[in-house]
Order: structure tokens, then C-alpha cells, then sequence
């Protein structure tokens, strides 16, 4: 069964001037705005959460998700899980993309547990990881332009 999670992106601005603001919010039904922007190397607002951010944290989540999620089921007791994950964005054949997301967790689990049945949680979580499942998704665009 197909599930939607709707949001929005609003930007106001002139992109005549110079600069032009990358600032924009996010939104979705019943949470918080999300600030947005692009990053401070596209001349963006560093304080704000990019696209790049963004992806790669929907990412690291969902695994972390996944996997505590397996481990529960496995009945292996995780105590704790501190991603410091990264996001890396190159330019490969005149083509700049996200060639690389970096996981690097601590998992905390209670004495005792076998290290290799984690390990092998996590490398089993990205098979049921539905974002890093997704990063080869169909975009489909369908613009609306309005005057004024």
C-alpha cells in the first residue's frame, strides 16, 4: 500500500537581485518549519538546512531506523546510536551529484552482545533501507507557472 507525505517549499524573492536570497522554509502538516537554503559554497545561508543536508540525513535516519528496527526484532539490545554521517557532493564528468554518503555510527549495546551480529544488523538494514532503496527514484515534474 502507497503512503503520501505531502510538503511544501516556499520561496520569496527577485532572483534580479544581487544576491538573491536562497532562503526558503519547508513545511509539512503538523510540524515544524524546516529553514532552508543552499549551501554556504553555492552562497547560501550555512545556518539553514541544504539539500545536501537533508539527503543525506533522510538517509543516515532511515538506516538507523531500519536497523533498530532488526534489532528489536532479533531481540539484540542497542542501548544507544550516535551517527556522525556525511553527505559528500563532487563533480565527476562535468556531472555534480551526492557520489557518497558516509555512515559512521556508535552503537551502544548491553554487555555482553556478539559486535558481529550488530555489525551484521547493520549491513542488513541498508538492504531494507527505504530512502537508500529510493535514491534511484522516478522524478516526475510537473511545473504551473503564473505571472505576477
Amino acid at each position: 500500500m502507497a503512503h503520501a507525505y505531502p510538503f511544501a517549499i516556499t520561496w520569496n524573492g527577485d532572483t534580479l537581485a544581487d544576491p538573491y536570497t536562497r532562503d526558503a522554509l519547508g513545511a509539512a502538516p503538523g510540524k515544524a518549519e524546516l529553514p532552508l537554503s543552499s549551501a554556504a559554497e553555492y552562497a547560501g545561508n550555512g545556518a539553514r538546512w541544504n539539500p545536501e543536508d537533508l539527503l543525506g540525513t533522510a538517509l543516515a535516519t532511515c538506516h538507523m531506523l531500519t536497523f533498530l528496527a532488526l534489532a528489536a526484532k532479533t531481540r539484540t539490545q542497542v542501548l544507544g546510536y550516535e551517527d556522525r554521517a556525511e553527505a559528500v557532493l563532487d563533480t565527476v564528468e562535468k556531472v555534480t551529484s551526492i557520489t557518497e554518503i558516509r555512515l559512521r555510527p556508535v552503537i551502544r549495546v548491553a554487555a555482553g552482545t556478539d559486535a558481529g551480529k550488530v555489525k551484521e544488523l547493520f549491513e542488513k538494514a541498508h538492504k531494507y533501507c527505504f530512502v537508500a532503496n529510493s535514491i534511484k527514484s522516478k522524478v516526475v515534474m510537473e511545473p504551473t507557472v503564473v505571472e505576477g
